[in-house]
């Protein structure tokens, strides 16, 4: 029996790592892997920016498949060549928080400038149409499926159609369509196999305050609300109704979830802890480019551009050797090789991990207790001033958070190899 893809859809904010994860997961074996839906949210830089990002992705991954198909060379991209993913977009703003972008370092268009240095890259304005009701006369774009519907409806309905447990949701942004997927259909939302999600920072500092990761600190309600549905019991960590706003009606006071739920979520987390060791040091980077830069490659033009941005950026931020953190890329690659012994959670896990809403130093802070105190054995039991729930068996989340992988340099060998057809 031929084996069976792994169907995901991946929400994603794109940015530079999340552009060389997406690539890594469409660069797949058809028999690896299947990418249903791309739904698309703010984050790195603006919603509409980040679609440009992903329309751009797929105009120069079409360019490549002809360059590579004219000398006579291996296109790859199997996975997206058989199943064309559906694009959707969700809202531009977060549930409960200040729009916060990260532009200052993935550049005001998230690709490092890339539109403006590189335009030949960028498809024309036309594309805006496909995704705005009703349908144009535009043509379809040969490698995506525009969707008009929001993202989060997208990912309930590809939900509603497959069988419960056959599809795995990766986020590697913040996670505004997922909470509001969740709130909308709970129990259809459930029928995911499991969400792994690019977020959080528990031992390690915070990327974007002392203790946030940018992810979970730019909708810490939607995180905080995804969050809970790991719990036995969710209304024990649900976040507090945030202060009315005008700017974004209607997603400040989304309900509580029903009682009971018919299962909890899935949910494994790749924080900073595990993501930031794994790295694409520039000297490897060049040298897997370079010559397929000067005999015309246009996705190794068009990923350099950004790419030696970033480096430029790092190298001003930081001292020592110039890396890039393949964040987002972990979560695919765990898909792709999830079988391996080598995934290690923590020994803790699951564990329960809290995401801070409100505090004024703290928002988006991945909270653990990790005092000795001991908890109770029975759901009956009550443990004395422990208001918050840490102690008790049937409250609190249930997250598995990932702390080893088959090798830290492993990781960008793959990537490389994968997207540049291992040249």
């Amino acid at each position: 029996m031929a084996p069976v893809p792994r169907r995901i859809i991946i929400d994603t904010d794109p940015g530079v790592d999340d552009v060389l994860a997406i690539l890594l997961a469409l660069a797949a074996g058809n028999d690896e892997v299947e990418v249903l839906l791309l739904s698309v949210t703010y984050g790195n830089i603006e919603v509409e920016g980040c679609l440009r990002n992903v329309v751009s992705l797929f105009h120069v991954v079409d360019k490549e498949l002809a360059w590579r198909r004219q000398r006579g060379m291996p296109e790859g991209f199997a996975s997206l060549k058989t199943f064309r993913p559906v694009v959707a977009v969700g809202p531009e703003k977060p549930l409960g928080d200040q729009l916060m972008m990260a532009d200052f370092f993935h550049g005001l268009d998230g690709l490092g400038g890339i539109h403006s240095s590189h335009p030949h890259f960028t498809p024309e304005e036309t594309w805006r149409r496909l995704f705005s009701p009703p349908p144009t006369e535009t043509d379809e774009p040969r490698l995506f499926r525009p969707s008009a519907i929001p993202a989060h409806q997208e990912i309930l309905r590809l939900l509603r159609e497959n069988e419960p447990g056959s599809i795995t949701i990766v986020a590697i942004g913040p996670m505004t369509n997922i909470a509001l997927a969740a709130s909308e259909d709970p129990e259809t939302f459930l029928r995911v196999k499991e969400l792994v999600l690019m977020g959080g920072a528990v031992e390690a500092q915070g990327n974007i305050t002392p203790v946030a990761e940018f992810n979970i600190y730019a909708d810490a309600v939607a995180a905080a609300r995804v969050f809970a549905l790991t719990s036995p019991e969710p209304s024990s960590t649900l976040p507090p109704a945030p202060p009315e706003s005008t700017e974004h009606p209607g997603f400040k006071h989304l309900p509580p979830y029903p009682h009971p739920l018919s299962k909890p979520l899935d949910l494994t987390l790749f924080s900073l802890d595990i993501t930031t060791s794994h790295v694409l040091t520039q000297d490897d980077f060049r040298a897997r480019t370079r010559r397929l830069i000067d005999e015309g490659s246009p996705l190794a033009q068009w990923v350099s551009a950004f790419v030696d941005a970033t480096f430029r950026k790092i190298e001003s931020l930081h001292e020592g050797a110039v890396a890039l953190s393949l964040h987002d890329p972990i979560c695919v690659w765990y898909i792709l090789t999830q079988s391996s012994p080598l995934w290690l959670s923590s020994a803790r896990s699951p564990e329960d991990m809290r995401v801070e809403t409100s505090g004024q130093w703290t928002r988006g802070m991945c909270v653990v207790d990790r005092r000795s105190r001991r908890r109770a054995e029975d759901v009956d039991d009550l443990v004395p001033a422990d208001d918050q729930g840490w102690l008790a068996p049937a409250k609190g989340n249930r997250i598995r958070h990932m702390v080893s992988s088959p090798g830290t340099q492993l990781l960008a060998q793959t990537l490389l190899d994968r997207i540049f057809g291992g040249s």
